[in-house]
C-alpha cells in the first residue's frame, strides 16, 4: 500500500499530498504546480495517553467526487456548487494496540478542507486532547491581517498588518488572511465546529503557522469520545482578494439543512433603541433613563410601521440589569420584565401595526442562567408572536463563568473553549425547535454553521459600530470596514449594525464620532452583508435625513447574486449584489481615509434592458475628517456597456440602487454608457 498520495482540485490547479515520513503524516499543498504550503505535520497529542501522530500505516485509501447545487434559503447568493474530489485515507499504529485514524481531504477550485476522524474503536474511546498537531509551512508571505487571541476583547480589536514573523502575539484569531510573495491570496479558518474547541494560530519559525486550540480552564483543549471528527481545516486560495469574499467553501464543508422547512427563517431589517443605549440617551438598568419602557417601545413600534420596518428591537426589558450586570449574568431573567415594560401590551400593540418585537437575552457570561430558562423563555417568546432573538455574551473578561450544582463558581472558561461551542449549539437547536432566529453578539465564531442550522442567521464576532460612541474608546478608523470583508466576513454574515446618520453627537459623546462618511454609512448595508440588518440610528435622525434614509428602506437583506468588481484588502472594496426577490441590483463602494476614483463596469447587468441606477455619492468637498455629510443624490440611464466612475471622498462611500426603468425614464432620463462622476 502506497504511503503517498495525492488529489487534485476539480480544475486541477491545486494539489493536496498526504504522505507518510517514518510513520509520521504530512501534507502539502501546491498551487497551479507552485509550492504553497510546505510538508507540515498532522496528528493529535492525548493527555495520559500515547500521541496518535507517528508509527503510522496506511491501512487503506480512497478516493471520491462529488458535485452538486444546493440552494440557501437565505444568503448572499441563492445557489452554491458544491464540486470537490475527496481523498480518505485510513492510518492505522503499528503498535501492539493500534488505534485508527482517518485523514479526509476535500479540495475544491477554491480551496481545500481537511480534517480528522477518529472512528469507534476498542483501544480509543474517552480521551482529552492536549494539543492538535496540525501545522501550515507557508511558502513566503508579505502579508498577514491578523487579530490577536486571548486578549480582553476577545474579537473585538482593531486588524493589524504584518509579516508573520512580526506578529508578537502567542495566537491570533481565524480567519487569517495573507497575501503571498507571489500575489496569491490564502486564508485559513476552519468550517463545521461542534463538540470541539475553536482554532487559533500560532506563529512558529520560518512562516510556519501551528493549531493552538482555546483551552478549558485546566489546560485540556478538548474533551470527547469516540467517534469523532475535528472540524475542517480550511484553506481558501485566491488570485485577487475579492475572489476571498465569493468563496463558499466553509459552507459547503457544513452538513446539510437538518431543519427541514425553514420558510419561517424571515431575513429583513430592524431598528431598536441599543444606539441610544451607547450614545448614554437610556440605560439598560432600570431608573429614569430605563429605555425598555412600554412607552418608548411604542414610539419605535410606530415609526417603524410608518417606514415598513419589519422588527424592533428592545433591549434591558428584563430584569437583571440593575448594578454592575456585567459580573452577575446569573440574575438576568429571560421571563420577567421590568415593571414599566409591559411585555404582552408591547408585543401586542407590535401585532396590531405589524411590526414584531425582536426578543434579548444577554447572559454576562453566566450561559448556565441562560441553558436552565431556555425552554420556558423561547416557548414564551414563540407564544407572543417573537421570531427572532439576540443574544448576548458581555464579560468583563473573555470568559464565562461554571458553576457547580449549588451556585459555586469553579472555573471559568474561555469564549472560544469547547464549553461554550457547547453552549451556543444547544442554544441553536433549542430555538430551532421553537422556530425562532438568532443573531449573536459577543459569540463564538462562525464556521458556516448556518448551512446546517438556517435559524443561526447572524452574529457580531468583530468591533461593530457600537465602538463609534463607546465612552472607552475612540472608535473604528476609515479603513477597519475595508479590512473586515476580506476578514472576520470570511467566516459568515456580521451584525455590524450601520445606518447612521448623524455622524457626530457632541451633545451626547464629545470624544466619540463615526470615522466615515455619510454615503459610506449606506454603502455598508451592501458591503458588510446581513441577512438582518439594523437601521441603527435614532429615528429623529432619520426623519432629518429622509433621502438618504430612503436608499435603507429600500436596499433588501436576501441576495440572488452577489459579485465583487474590485477591491484591495485595507483600502477599498466595491461590490455588487443582486435582490432575490425582483431584477434590482444594489452597489456598495467604501474606502479608507485616502479618496480615490473606482471604476464599476455594469456587465453584468441583463443584455437589451435600461436601468436606472439611483446614485448615492459623497458631495463636493466630501471628507470624513472635516465635512462627511455633503451626498449628492442623482438618476441616469444605465446598460451593460456602462461603466460607472465612482468618485470616493476619504473615508467614503457610494451606495447605488439599479432598478428596471420604466419607458417614461428612457424619455425623460439623461444615458450614462461610459461614466459617471459623482460630484
Amino acid at each position: 500500500m502506497t504511503s503517498r498520495w495525492v488529489v487534485f482540485s476539480p480544475d486541477g490547479n491545486i494539489q493536496a499530498e498526504l504522505f507518510l515520513r517514518n510513520g509520521i503524516p504530512y501534507y502539502s499543498v501546491n498551487y497551479c504546480h507552485t509550492p504553497l504550503i510546505r510538508h507540515s505535520k498532522l496528528g493529535l497529542t492525548f493527555e495520559h495517553a500515547k500521541p496518535l501522530n507517528r508509527n503510522f500505516r496506511v491501512a487503506s485509501g480512497k478516493y471520491d467526487s462529488f458535485d452538486e447545487t444546493w440552494t440557501q434559503p437565505w444568503g448572499e447568493v441563492k445557489e452554491i456548487r458544491n464540486h470537490y474530489n475527496e481523498l480518505r485515507v485510513e492510518l492505522e499504529e503499528t503498535t501492539p494496540s493500534p488505534r485508527r485514524m482517518s485523514i479526509i481531504f476535500r479540495v475544491y477550485n477554491d480551496g481545500l478542507g481537511f480534517r480528522y476522524e477518529l472512528p469507534e474503536q476498542d483501544n480509543l474511546s474517552h480521551f482529552e486532547i492536549k494539543s492538535e498537531d496540525t501545522e501550515f509551512a507557508l511558502t513566503d508571505v508579505d502579508h498577514a491581517w491578523w487579530m490577536p487571541a486571548y486578549q480582553k476583547l476577545y474579537t473585538e480589536l482593531l486588524y493589524n498588518v504584518t509579516p508573520l514573523h512580526s506578529i508578537p502575539y502567542r495566537a491570533v484569531h481565524t480567519p487569517l488572511t495573507m497575501k503571498m510573495a507571489d500575489g496569491l491570496y490564502i486564508s485559513i479558518h476552519e468550517a463545521d465546529l461542534s463538540n470541539y474547541s475553536s482554532m487559533t494560530l500560532m506563529p512558529t519559525q520560518n512562516n510556519t503557522l501551528a493549531i493552538d486550540l482555546i483551552p478549558w480552564s485546566d489546560g485540556v483543549k478538548v474533551k470527547g469520545s469516540t467517534p469523532l471528527k475535528t472540524p475542517w481545516r480550511t484553506i481558501q486560495i485566491a488570485e485577487k482578494p475579492g475572489d476571498l469574499i465569493t468563496s463558499y467553501l466553509i459552507l459547503n464543508l457544513n452538513e446539510p439543512n437538518r431543519l427541514g422547512d425553514v420558510s419561517w427563517v424571515k431575513p429583513g431589517k430592524y431598528i431598536g433603541i441599543w444606539w441610544g443605549m451607547h450614545l448614554g440617551l437610556y440605560t439598560w438598568g432600570s431608573g429614569p433613563r430605563h429605555g425598555a419602557t412600554t412607552e418608548n417601545a411604542k414610539r419605535y413600534i410606530d415609526f417603524a410601521a410608518k417606514y415598513g420596518i419589519p422588527m424592533v428591537l428592545i433591549e434591558g426589558w428584563n430584569i437583571g440589569w440593575d448594578n454592575d450586570w456585567t459580573k452577575h449574568g446569573e440574575n438576568f431573567s429571560f421571563t420577567t420584565p421590568y415593571p414599566d415594560y409591559d411585555l404582552v401590551e408591547v408585543t401586542s400593540y407590535a401585532a396590531s401595526k405589524g411590526v414584531k418585537i425582536m426578543g434579548h437575552m444577554e447572559t454576562a457570561g453566566a450561559i448556565q442562567n441562560l441553558e436552565r430558562q431556555m425552554e420556558e423563555a423561547f416557548a414564551l417568546y414563540k407564544k407572543l408572536g417573537i421570531d427572532v432573538v439576540k443574544t448576548g455574551y458581555v464579560s468583563p473578561d473573555p470568559a464565562l463563568k461554571r458553576f457547580d450544582d449549588r451556585g459555586n463558581l469553579i472555573s471559568m472558561e474561555w469564549l472560544g473553549g469547547q464549553y461554550n461551542v457547547d453552549h451556543h449549539r444547544k442554544v441553536i437547536e433549542t430555538a430551532a425547535r421553537y422556530q425562532i432566529s438568532l443573531i449573536a453578539h459577543e459569540p463564538v465564531k462562525d464556521t458556516g454553521e448556518r448551512r446546517t442550522y438556517p435559524n443561526m442567521m447572524t452574529r457580531e464576532g468583530a468591533r461593530g459600530q457600537e465602538f463609534d460612541a463607546s465612552a472607552e474608546y475612540v472608535g473604528n478608523p476609515p479603513d477597519h470596514t475595508t479590512i473586515i470583508p476580506f476578514t472576520r466576513m470570511l467566516a459568515g454574515p456580521f451584525d455590524y449594525t450601520p445606518g447612521i446618520v448623524k455622524l457626530i453627537y457632541k451633545e451626547y459623546r464629545p470624544g466619540n464620532r463615526v470615522r466615515g462618511t455619510l454615503a459610506k454609512q449606506l454603502a455598508l448595508y451592501v458591503v458588510l452583508y446581513s441577512p438582518l440588518q439594523m437601521a441603527a440610528d435614532l429615528p429623529e435622525n432619520y426623519e432629518q435625513q429622509r433621502a438618504a434614509f430612503q436608499f435603507i428602506l429600500d436596499v433588501p437583506t436576501d441576495w440572488q447574486d452577489t459579485k465583487v468588481l474590485g477591491g484591495e484588502i485595507a483600502d477599498y472594496v466595491t461590490i455588487v449584489r443582486k435582490d432575490r426577490n425582483s431584477e434590482e441590483w444594489y452597489l456598495g463602494s467604501i474606502t479608507d481615509e485616502h479618496g480615490r476614483t473606482l471604476a464599476a463596469p455594469l456587465a453584468f447587468l441583463d443584455p437589451g434592458k435600461m436601468y436606472v441606477a439611483e446614485i448615492y455619492a459623497d458631495g463636493p468637498y466630501a471628507d470624513w475628517r472635516i465635512n462627511p455629510y455633503p451626498m449628492t443624490i442623482s438618476k441616469v440611464l444605465v446598460d451593460r456597456s456602462t461603466t460607472l466612475q465612482l468618485k470616493l471622498a476619504p473615508g467614503g462611500g457610494q451606495a447605488i440602487r439599479i432598478r428596471p426603468s420604466s419607458a417614461d425614464e428612457i424619455k425623460s432620463l439623461p444615458v450614462e454608457r461610459t461614466s459617471f462622476t459623482s460630484a
